[in-house]
């Protein structure tokens, strides 16, 4: 028998968040025994935003399913970027940012893959008042 798997929504299992965000690891070691990538599903809901973080040493590499989000970065979280359906959004390793859902009535939905093998999330502090801090 080979190791080839289909994932299905209620095969994934809820895995490290990041705020009002809700991540569900899809393809990870403890799922299929991965050895190498993380792949999974993250939601925000309408008006939500995550909290500050980063990855560690992983790449993300971010598909927008649906939605309209929001990601903030750079120094002081300074930098909004705009995502929308289609849109792929990478992020170093390392790159302080935070996401917020544009939308009042839409949860944004994506798809994200992380160069390590299990989802790196290290949370910060809020940037100092007057920065944005991941709002939209």
């Amino acid at each position: 028998m080979s190791g080839f798997r289909v994932i299905r929504p209620s095969d994934r299992s809820p895995d490290t968040a990041s705020g009002a965000m809700r991540r569900e690891a899809a393809v990870s070691n403890s799922l299929v025994g991965a050895g190498a990538l993380w792949f999974g599903y993250v939601e925000l809901a309408p008006g939500a935003r995550s909290a500050v973080h980063h990855h560690g040493e992983s790449e993300s590499a971010i598909y927008v399913i649906s939605g309209h989000a929001r990601f903030w970065a750079g120094p002081g979280l300074r930098e909004p970027h705009d995502a929308n359906a289609g849109d792929f959004v990478w992020v170093p390793p390392f790159e302080v940012h935070a996401e917020a859902n544009r939308s009042d009535s839409e949860p944004v939905c994506m798809a994200v893959a992380r160069s390590t093998q299990e989802a790196i999330v290290v949370h910060l502090p809020n940037p100092p008042r007057g920065a944005p801090q991941g709002a939209g």
